[in-house]
């Protein structure tokens, strides 16, 4: 039986093809670069272009490809032909400096017509409030769209929202959420704001979360002491969660989280203060207070995280990438069996495009989008 979002799929191949006569010329598979690491050869092809700060992507189908823009659009994307088709039910979202429509999301299970996963700035009496949604793909719409955690993350500032979303081979899923601007929310367990949650897939509070039953923590905090998470990606095969977060001017952080831990911020930090070469907080390490995996000194402004396992590029399996919005480029980490950062490449910086999103394709293509409007794919040659 072919399903809602099949059908759609099936329709929406006809009209590409019709598309794409009329329009005579696409940027659709256009190479952009080639490259050579570890001694095979890879592809740069451009996909899309034209969206507004492309900032989640999360693929549905084998063909299809959701792509969320920051100011609150959701569009399909068929990744095989370029075409794009918008997708309504998207509620208002909080557009206002960082804010916005934030991370598009699926399980590792995900088949059509499953639950589909959001985080984004909800306006709550006139502040910005990161939240995580669900919400289900029929046609070329979204329905019941359920907000399952509206958290306790309101500040009179526009900054550190997040947010990005991972999903373990159980039934828990992980978000991020910023300091919001305010530094001492880092240590405040009675707000979400500077913290990693957990949760179960429809928003209910595991009995085992580190803080469940405390008076003084919130029971959906899985970590604190995070300045602005910008990336989460779940190792299935280690079990084990990791995050990359931007520090202030220097001191970009990659984290091995773990349960009930506190990573520093704002008492430790490698960065300084914007205003000067003044070192934020009391040192770079405090005892009951996490170090980071890697710190990345000058600041790269990681805009996504990636733990790639696909079977296209093998010397990649088990690498973590995360694009960079300020330096420009995607950044391959090497972890040891330990989990140490024990080597680094930086790849596609000659396109100096600021690099927001990452997705992999079902055959191990890394998809990236970019702050300039562009979904591009990184293949083997």
């Amino acid at each position: 039986m072919v399903s809602r979002l099949e059908g759609f799929v099936q329709k929406q191949r006809w009209i590409a093809a019709v598309f794409l006569l009329c329009l005579g010329a696409s940027s659709w598979g256009k190479v952009l670069l080639k490259g050579q690491d570890e001694s095979f050869n890879f592809v740069l092809e451009q996909v899309a272009e034209g969206f507004e700060i492309p900032w989640g992507m999360a693929f549905v189908s084998t063909e299809q490809l959701l792509v969320n823009e920051r100011r609150g659009r959701l569009w399909l994307l068929n990744r095989h032909t370029g075409v794009r088709i918008e997708i309504k039910g998207v509620p208002p979202v909080y557009h206002s400096g960082q804010g916005g429509l934030l991370d598009v999301a699926v399980p590792f299970d995900f088949k059509s017509g499953d639950w589909i996963y959001f985080t984004y700035s909800k306006n709550v009496e006139g502040q910005g409030v990161t939240t995580l949604a669900r919400a289900r793909l029929q046609g070329g719409r979204l329905t019941q769209w359920n907000d399952l955690l509206v958290s306790r993350s309101a500040t009179r500032t526009s900054h550190h929202f997040g947010s990005r979303i991972a999903f373990d081979g159980s039934d828990y899923l992980y978000f991020g959420i910023g300091d919001r601007g305010e530094r001492p929310n880092g240590q405040n367990l009675l707000n979400h704001a500077g913290a990693v949650l957990r949760l179960h897939r429809d928003g209910r509070v595991p009995a085992d979360n580190p803080f469940v039953g405390r008076s003084d923590a919130l029971p959906e905090i899985w970590s604190y002491g995070h300045r602005n998470p910008q990336g989460l990606a779940y190792d299935l095969q280690q079990q084990r969660l990791w995050e990359i977060e931007h520090g202030p001017r220097g001191g970009d952080e990659i984290n091995l989280i773990q349960a009930g831990r506190n990573y520093g911020w704002p008492v430790i930090s490698f960065g300084s203060e914007y205003w000067g070469p003044i070192a934020v907080g009391e040192g770079t390490h405090k005892a009951g207070m996490e170090p980071p995996v890697k710190v990345y000194l000058p600041s790269i402004a990681p805009g996504s995280l990636l733990l790639y396992n696909g079977k296209a590029f093998p010397a990649w399996e088990g690498n973590l990438f995360a694009g960079a919005l300020k330096l420009t480029h995607l950044n391959r980490i090497v972890l040891g069996e330990q989990g140490q950062a024990v080597a680094e490449t930086r790849l596609l910086g000659e396109l100096g495009e600021r690099i927001r999103a990452l997705a992999q394709s079902p055959e191990g293509w890394i998809y990236l989008s970019t702050d300039s409007g562009k979904i591009l794919r990184l293949r083997p040659e």
